[in-house]
């Protein structure tokens, strides 16, 4: 069984994994628009502040708990809990939770999939014109694309632990960095690049309101794949021998820098290329911004560098992006197969086999609700909008569950486990870390301030998402 769980090589290895599960379509464009819109640099602050003072202490019980028992989320909340109490239940809402974002993020990637076909082929112009979303995601060709892009993720999950995951982070999250800051660093040599550097930078302190603030939170905590189980499977597969401490802080900095520079990459090309463009009417959507918006500035860029030289660069952004959802991916998918692992004795083959047909499954419907079906469609209503499959389990899963699923780790590792138990496993492989400054903030913040804030995140999210209303006001 230890052989089909497997663990990282190395610490380095965990980082890159760890911070592969944490960079997705979130980092790469929901954030910067959203710093730009909210504040700029004050935005920033704020994000940065709820990051080392809320997430960090989250990522390290998470990990804890996962290294703790060497077993998936349910394994884990069992084994701490001593047995078949209903904590099991927090942990196969956490095994529930990553299944389902494994939906809504397939189906995303294969539109990028998609664009990425139409873009080394010359066809960035279509791209750019008002009905080439809807036509990619309503077209059943969808479907080849979507068994090629599983294919290729069930082969890495295949490999394992060494094989598979570190082997694809190792090799993608370089990679990534590498292309992010070429982009960046051509797009901040053109004119009018600086006027979109100063907007995101500098600080408007009178945006700031309770709705940023809990929008500033609520993107933290998605952000390093926080609540859906992510680092607690990781933390079983990390070796007892190292600082989880200190690895969580590189994780941490990895997925906030990344934000960051792709920040310093897109507003500044909005404004480089499309000057006249109003940055407050941009959607902080990824689907958005990624699929209907960016295409357009960048067949602006024709004007500049040719045909050509707009498409080159609208490939590698786009297969930048497809990296990040990519490594995502893989790391979401691995948490049901280590549960099938772990609890019931599946070997990887098997578990990887049966976690492809049961997305399969849920996939089929999410791809059709966007224009193939009219009943996945318009699947259902609420807080006065139409719904489709796709939106439900977005809304549901992506926003809802997951400071819930954070909120029952703070609550478990505070007054279930108890923090002499938190203690004792950071403690392994950091040998500063009893009484320490960071052990006793840990001890205070996670078993009052930081699940009383994650509670409120996650009632306005479901009084906003599912009946309009803003607890914290406007």
């Amino acid at each position: 069984m230890a052989e089909d769980r497997g663990q990282f090589s190395s610490k380095l290895g965990f980082i890159l994994a760890a911070a592969g599960s944490a960079v997705g379509l979130g980092n790469m464009v929901a954030f910067p628009v959203m710093a730009s819109k909210n504040g700029g640099a004050a935005f920033l602050l704020v994000y940065l502040v709820f990051i080392v003072l809320l997430c960090y202490p989250v990522m390290m019980s998470e990990i804890a708990m996962g290294r703790r028992t060497q077993r998936n989320p349910v394994g884990a909340f069992t084994e701490i809990a001593g047995g078949n109490s209903l904590w099991r239940w927090a942990g196969k809402l956490a095994i529930l939770t990553p299944f389902m974002i494994a939906v809504f993020y397939l189906v995303i990637t294969v539109w990028l999939v998609v664009y990425l076909g139409q873009l080394v082929t010359g066809h960035l112009d279509y791209l750019a014109t008002d009905v080439a979303f809807d036509e990619v995601v309503s077209s059943p060709s969808l479907f080849v694309y979507l068994l090629l892009l599983m294919a290729l993720i069930f082969v890495i999950l295949l490999g394992g632990v060494k094989g598979g995951i570190e082997r694809l982070a190792r090799v993608l999250m370089p990679s990534l960095v590498v292309m992010l800051l070429a982009l960046m660093t051509f797009v901040l040599t053109l004119d009018n690049a600086l006027a979109g550097v100063r907007y995101y930078l500098i600080p408007d302190f009178s945006k700031l309101n309770g709705s940023v603030i809990n929008s500033a939170l609520s993107h933290a905590f998605f952000s390093l794949s926080l609540g859906m189980g992510i680092l607690i499977t990781y933390g079983s597969y990390f070796s007892k021998r190292d600082n989880i401490a200190s690895a969580t802080r590189l994780v941490a900095v990895a997925d906030t820098g990344i934000a960051f520079f792709a920040g310093m990459l897109i507003i500044p090309a909005i404004f480089v290329f499309d000057p006249g463009t109003n940055t407050e009417d941009l959607s902080t959507s990824s689907v958005s911004l990624i699929f209907s918006f960016l295409p357009k500035i960048f067949v602006l860029m024709q004007a500049t560098f040719g045909y050509v030289g707009a498409s080159v660069f609208a490939t590698l952004f786009f297969t930048l992006v497809f990296f990040a959802a990519l490594t995502s991916l893989v790391s979401i998918i691995e948490i049901p197969i280590a549960y099938l692992i772990d609890e019931w004795g599946f070997s990887r083959k098997k578990a990887v086999t049966f976690q492809a047909a049961a997305l399969l499954l849920l996939v089929t419907p999410a791809t059709m609700s966007l224009g193939m079906s009219e009943s996945l469609t318009a699947f259902t209503n609420y807080a006065g909008v139409s719904k489709s499959v796709f939106d439900v389990i977005s809304d549901v899963f992506y926003e809802t569950i997951l400071p819930f699923g954070g909120f029952l780790v703070c609550m478990f590792c505070a007054y279930r486990w108890k923090f002499s138990g938190l203690s004792e496993e950071l403690a392994q492989g950091d040998e500063n870390y009893r009484g320490s400054f960071l052990e006793k903030y840990i001890n205070f913040s996670l078993g009052t301030v930081i699940p009383v804030i994650l509670f409120l995140v996650f009632l306005n999210t479901v009084a906003l998402k599912y009946f309009a209303y803003n607890l914290f006001g406007v």
